[in-house]
């Protein structure tokens, strides 16, 4: 798989902004990426080592308001990185390395 097809954008939550105190960062990647996708992905737009991928898939769900479907949300794949040596990730820009 190409890596640019790999990464499709990165989690914004509260949940994911506090990982990155911890220096790991979660992305929306592609269902078909595995983690040497991933690794070689973040490699080419940022710039840094990753130290470690986790993966998880999450299954599509239906929210249903009396009897009728209100929202669909398709199954995704997110990976939580975790980076090599200290280094900082800027998430809103790909292709530069942002230093400690």
């Amino acid at each position: 798989m190409e890596t640019l097809y790999a990464l499709i954008k990165p989690v914004v939550t509260e949940k994911a902004t506090a990982l990155s105190a911890k220096l790991k960062y979660a992305f929306w990647v592609n269902r078909k990426a595995t983690k040497i996708d991933i690794k070689r992905a973040i490699k080419d737009a940022y710039g840094v080592d990753v130290a470690t991928v986790h993966m998880m898939n999450t299954p599509a769900k239906t929210r249903m308001a009396r009897r009728m479907v209100v929202d669909k949300r398709p199954a995704m794949k997110k990976a939580i990185i975790t980076l090599k040596g200290g280094k900082k990730l800027d998430v809103g820009s790909i292709g530069k390395e942002s230093k400690k």
